[in-house]
């Protein structure tokens, strides 16, 4: 199977630490948080995984590959800026990107079964499945509002969610998506560009997952993932 995973954002919200360590090499109990990705990957068998890196922090990730997955199928695609959660999987060949992918954020610790999602997101016939998970705040999240298993409306950090159920950061995506791609964008994202378009085709559909997720897009929720997130229990 074969994976996508966003890395090349900008991480402002934890500068200055990510002017030199680009945030999804951050560490959560010592361990970069796109290791703990990458391995997800690899136990439910996406072992051809892309990762797409903005070129001023290429020779972080090629260390950081040496160290952890020297022998591993990693790819990285090379952005001279960001292009968005949308743009960078339009980098990647046709041949590849020919069936569908499984695409994670880089700057979040989960833990789902990626086979099990990937096979329900089929049975649906699905051209996205999002994984969804319930939190207890959800405003400060991309937010569904649910008819059975389809998502009818996708909402960025509304000030009145219409649910408690968030995007995890967790995607089965079809090849198709190519087809909504604002036409001559720079930079484009999938949360804005994408997902409210088939939420209102009715073509999005939504995976509750009852397993642990944390992301570190703030000091506070970086320390709490720190704090509460154990490597391998």
């Amino acid at each position: 199977m074969k994976g996508f995973i966003l890395a090349a954002g900008e991480g402002t919200r934890l500068r200055p630490v990510v002017l030199e360590i680009p945030k999804p090499l951050l560490t959560v109990n010592r361990i970069p948080v796109l290791t703990y990705l990458v391995e997800l990957y690899l136990k439910y068998g996406i072992d051809d995984i892309k990762i797409n890196v903005q070129k001023k922090h290429l020779e972080d990730f090629r260390r950081w590959r040496v160290l952890y997955f020297p022998r591993e199928r990693i790819e990285f695609i090379i952005e001279e800026k960001p292009s968005g959660t949308f743009g960078p999987l339009l980098k990647v060949s046709r041949a590849w990107f020919s069936e569908p992918i499984v695409v994670s954020n880089g700057d979040e610790l989960k833990e789902l079964n990626l086979k099990k999602m990937v096979d329900w997101h089929r049975r649906q016939g699905a051209l996205v499945t999002i994984g969804l998970v319930r939190v207890a705040d959800p405003q400060a999240y991309g937010v569904a509002r649910m008819n059975g298993d389809k998502i009818v409306e996708f909402i960025e950090k509304p000030e009145i969610p219409p649910s408690n159920y968030i995007n995890s950061g967790t995607y089965v995506m079809e090849p198709g998506v190519g087809g909504y791609f604002p036409p001559r964008a720079k930079y484009s994202m999938v949360e804005l560009d994408l997902f409210p378009r088939l939420a209102q085709e009715e073509r999005l559909y939504g995976y509750k997952f009852r397993g642990k997720w944390r992301d570190i897009g703030t000091f506070e929720r970086w320390e709490e993932a720190i704090k509460k997130w154990h490597h391998g229990k």
